[in-house]
């Protein structure tokens, strides 16, 4: 039986590792076997470029370059990762995929949908995720949350007006795919999310 493949996204500071780790205990409980990983990252690879992605630069990242290291991230990690899991019957959970492209590169930096979608296609052909938790969060609330983490890499310290623009294409594509998205009130106290989370999770299995 072929696995299925859950996302989780949100902005900076919605609590997206904490409730993953909730997540992966929740399915595993009832006897799901899980892989856990994170976009950008997830292969070797995946990670230098992540840490080019994130890391400060002298003379910036253009948009094309920033949008083409990240699908090719995620071309590494469908191949080395998602993928053979997913054949394997395991139950894939990702930390952010392509979604966060069209919020961040999107939403956030202007590229157009069009252009993020040839390249959807394109690396993933007609894979999409069966499930995905959207963890919404007031964006000065979470930007106040990352930054008691420590120091903000190259996307954290973008102005709060871009944060608006991410967090406003996140809701539009839920509202757009109601089928696949569930939003969870993320600004609320741990436990309380990680409650919401679990229900929604078990009504998605019951359905499933």
């Amino acid at each position: 039986m072929a696995g299925r493949f859950i996302t989780i996204e949100g902005s900076e500071g919605a609590g997206k590792t904490t409730q993953l780790a909730f997540m992966r205990d929740f399915l595993e409980r009832a006897a799901y076997p899980v892989t856990l990983t994170r976009e950008p990252g997830g292969t070797v690879l995946g990670e230098k470029l992540r840490a080019l992605l994130l890391a400060q630069h002298d003379d910036g990242i253009a948009l094309t370059t920033e949008t083409l290291l990240m699908f090719a991230a995620r071309a590494e990690h469908l191949a080395q990762v998602i993928r053979p899991a997913l054949a394997a019957g395991r139950w894939v959970l990702c930390d952010r995929f392509t979604d966060a492209t069209y919020a961040y590169q999107g939403g956030g930096r202007g590229l157009s949908g069009a252009q993020i979608a040839l390249l959807e296609n394109w690396v993933q052909g007609d894979l999409r995720p069966d499930l995905t938790l959207l963890l919404d969060v007031p964006v000065e609330i979470g930007l106040a949350r990352a930054g008691r983490r420590g120091a903000a890499d190259r996307f954290e310290q973008e102005t709060v007006d871009f944060f608006e623009r991410v967090r406003a294409t996140y809701l539009d594509r839920a509202q757009q795919q109601p089928e696949r998205y569930r939003i969870v009130d993320a600004a609320r106290p741990v436990g309380v999310v990680r409650a919401d989370v679990e229900n929604l999770l078990a009504q998605w299995l019951e359905r499933d």
